[in-house]
């Protein structure tokens, strides 16, 4: 079946960053295509690396691919991880819509997959990412006492594709280890492509806002920078449904069902936990009670007992992060805890200036410790030291002037410093957190959930000051209550976030009401500007890969959309946030609508790269936008020849080459840039070459 009439939907292609003074990476694409009904149906993209489906309904499925050589694989299960929701989702809404989400599987160079359905299967969709070798150096940066780690400059992170600013949590708590699923057989190059491949997949499939791990590791031993927020900061990610908040999400690339890691896979994964859960003062042999915040094996408010290096079963009912990797654990987390010595853990302050205060923490072994207390300038107001395995002070600050103070804990082994533990005193009169609202936003803040996948949902940011219970209701213009979104729950100060999807609302202005409660009646309260229009919907852009030199292949850009009521539309072409065009400005009646351009611009011919094409469209409720990538192709292959003996070509990019070699006709497909042997060839007499890329451009090469 071709190609045309199984791809419903294609998001553009997204080109990977380009590192300073070394060679771009390649084009990372995504694709999603409706499988058809009926087991055995092939979905059949030009060509992929990764590979994963999503579906409705109890049962399972399994698929297997076929390489670009021909050879079919074994079959794999698709593995649904249902406890894993798209950013800002909760259970209840994911349950509701019945959809299983599976792993992104790394295949290698693929053309064609097979799925075979068990059960109730429905809207069986499969998304496809083509992610070529990243061909630069890695990079790598070290904080202090922490292993290398490949930032996501390195491993070729699209930021632009982020959907969000990253929240943090108050403290790390524990470590989540998991497995990526796919292939164990990648090479040292693949590795980073992997990773990319993984974060395309997490935001364009899945819908999180970035990739979902902290941190991911090669069976190489190479650690990378996984979730955009900083290596060191409490960055909530998307890893482990109910337990991302006070986690770190480390997951080995691969599958560890039966096989083993590696020793260098297991090491860095070691060094790794050790530096980080050192840096929140976690021992990784201790055990904890986390309160699940709502997943599919713990529902929300349960206490659940768990190791501090746990697997990604221990939160839910998922195989992840398979039996071979997770009996490891143990070890690992006794590995982990043997590196950096000495360390403090579990650091812990009770009391208020102006009474009382105690300070007590373990510690790695029998060592001398000290605890400071400073000012504001930095000048010590008291100090206590000791010695032992266990830290126990008694600092009396009832005649201390009431404000804001300073507290550190430190200890030495010989010639090396543990990472000292730190913190703020408040007072009893005046340091005590004054309870409010900060930050209050919702993005976006206009909403379409006409149920097409496309700005269906806003995620709304806030921050408290102080711990209090959080209610979050919808009222719409009159001021009357219309919907529940979060029933009053206890929260830590800080950063949290709720989502509205407008479901059974009509289109309209409405604000969502936050209102915060603590002991003692102290109440505050909240609003933030939420529209709901349906309007807008269905926008597509095609083709992925743009090509506006005048051959008469993808020479124009469909900018398709369907409009629920009359409104007034502008289609903008951007380019890393800036204004490069606009197509189209005008009024439009209700339906099915699309706009062409031709690559025209007021100055000057559009350059090669990655564009955005945004769609706004404005009624009487308010504006509503979405927006898609593409990128522009015009430039030809070039082609070289290597040498005659054997027959070897240079080329500067994946095409599909055409050959009339020594008189006899050949095609050659291009999967990677670079030298390419012609297969069958001892020794070039005569030779003609027409290549064309995937844009459509087209090239002739005869050497002299």
């Amino acid at each position: 079946m071709p190609l045309r009439r199984l791809l419903v939907a294609a998001t553009a292609a997204l080109a990977a960053p380009v590192l300073p003074g070394v060679a771009a990476a390649g084009v990372t694409t995504f694709q999603s295509a409706l499988v058809p009904a009926g087991s055995g149906s092939l979905v059949a993209p030009s060509r992929f690396d990764l590979v994963g489906f999503r579906w409705s309904g109890a049962g399972t499925v399994q698929f297997r691919v076929r390489s670009l050589s021909g050879r079919w694989s074994s079959w794999h299960g698709a593995a649904p991880e249902a406890d894993d929701l798209p950013d800002g989702g909760t259970p209840e809404a994911r349950r509701a819509r019945g959809e299983r989400v599976g792993n992104p599987w790394w295949v290698g160079p693929s053309d064609r997959v097979q799925v075979r359905r068990h059960g109730r299967v429905t809207g069986l969709r499969a998304s496809f990412v083509r992610s070529p070798e990243l061909r630069v150096p890695l990079r790598q940066v070290t904080a202090a006492g922490a292993p290398a780690i490949v930032p996501r400059i390195g491993w070729g992170a699209d930021e632009s594709i982020r959907r969000a600013q990253p929240t943090f949590a108050p403290a790390i708590r524990l470590a989540v280890v998991h497995h990526t699923a796919g292939s164990n057989n990648y090479s040292r190059t693949e590795a980073a492509a992997i990773v990319r491949g993984i974060q395309v997949y997490h935001v364009k499939s899945n819908g999180w806002n970035d990739i979902g791990y902290n941190f991911l590791v090669d069976r190489f031993g190479t650690v990378y920078e996984g979730r955009y927020g900083g290596t060191e900061r409490n960055v909530v990610g998307a890893h482990a449904q109910g337990f991302n908040t006070g986690s770190v999400g480390v997951a080995l690339l691969g599958t560890y069902g039966t096989a083993a890691p590696s020793a260098a896979a297991e090491r860095a994964i070691a060094e790794l936990l050790a530096w980080r859960l050192d840096l929140a003062h976690v021992d990784p042999l201790s055990t904890l009670s986390f309160v699940s915040g709502g997943s599919n094996r713990f529902p929300e408010g349960i206490p659940v007992f768990l190791r501090a290096v746990s697997g990604h079963r221990d939160t839910g009912l998922t195989e992840c992060p398979g039996n071979t990797l997770f009996s490891r654990l143990g070890a690992l987390a006794g590995q982990a805890r043997a590196i950096g010595l000495p360390k403090i853990y579990e650091p812990a302050v009770s009391g208020l200036v102006g009474g009382l205060v105690t300070f007590r923490a373990r510690l790695s072994g029998e060592l001398p410790w000290t605890v400071r207390v400073v000012d504001v300038a930095g000048t010590e107001i008291a100090s206590g030291a000791g010695s032992g395995r266990d830290v126990a002070w008694t600092w009396d600050a009832t005649a201390v002037l009431p404000g804001t103070y300073r507290w550190e804990l430190s200890t030495v082994e010989g010639t090396r410093a543990a990472t000292p533990a730190v913190g703020v005193l408040g007072s009893t009169t005046g340091g005590v957190a004054v309870l409010a609202f900060e930050g209050a936003a919702a993005d976006p803040e206009t909403i379409t959930p006409n149920e097409d996948g496309q700005a269906d949902t806003t995620t709304l940011t806030y921050r408290i000051t102080a711990p209090a219970s959080v209610g979050a209701v919808v009222v719409d213009a009159a001021g009357v209550e219309v919907a529940t979104l979060e029933t009053p729950r206890w929260r830590r100060a800080g950063e949290h976030v709720v989502a509205f999807d407008g479901l059974g609302l009509p289109d309209g202005r409405y604000e969502v009401r936050l209102v915060a409660r603590r002991d003692g009646g102290v109440e505050v309260a909240t609003s933030v500007p939420v529209s709901v229009t349906r309007t807008l919907g269905s926008v597509a852009v095609a083709p992925a890969l743009f090509s506006p030199n005048g051959d008469r292949r993808r020479d124009r850009l469909r900018v398709a959309f369907t409009l629920a009521a009359d409104a007034d539309v502008t289609v903008r072409i951007l380019r890393d946030g800036k204004w490069v065009a606009t197509p189209f400005s005008g009024g439009l009646a209700a339906g099915g609508r699309s706009v062409s351009w031709d690559g025209s611009k007021r100055v000057g011919r559009l350059r090669d790269g990655r564009y955005t094409a945004l769609v706004e469209a404005t009624d009487t409720v308010a504006t509503s936008s979405f927006a898609l990538e593409f990128a522009s192709d015009t430039s030809a292959p070039r082609l070289r020849l290597v040498s005659t003996s054997p027959a070897r070509l240079w080329v500067s990019e994946t095409a599909g080459l055409t050959l009339r070699v020594n008189g006899s006709l050949r095609r050659l497909d291009v999967a990677r840039p670079g030298v390419v042997r012609i297969p069958g060839i001892r020794a070039v007499r005569t030779l003609v070459v027409v290549a064309r890329d995937e844009a459509g451009n087209r090239a002739a090469f005869r050497p002299r």
